[in-house]
């Protein structure tokens, strides 16, 4: 079981109540398939954590686990066993910019 923390903002698109979500998560615990099991289990959300075409990350959304950013690993990489063990969450947090 998986544990992913989603932003306020991603959770009341997701009508999640919750603020954290548990995911089961079929084969090796990567980003691309939680994030694939998020996005099935929350179609709403597709979209605004990976752009619907490429796939890729989107510039203001980053992920952590375990203190580390992940958001430049590649989405194939293994998370961290604490993260596919469910002891630790993967952390979606929306990065701020200004000027």
């Amino acid at each position: 079981m998986i544990r992913v923390i989603l932003p306020a903002h991603l959770r009341t698109l997701a009508r999640i109540t919750e603020s954290e979500v548990k995911l089961e998560v079929a084969g090796a615990a990567t980003l691309r398939s939680v994030l694939d099991a998020l996005e099935a289990r929350y179609p709403m959300l597709e979209g605004t954590l990976r752009d619907h075409v490429t796939r890729e990350r989107r510039a203001f959304v980053r992920f952590f686990a375990c203190q580390e950013d992940l958001s430049n690993d590649p989405p194939d990489t293994p998370l961290p066993e604490a993260v596919a063990s469910g002891t630790e969450p993967l952390l979606v947090v929306g990065a701020i910019a200004g000027g």
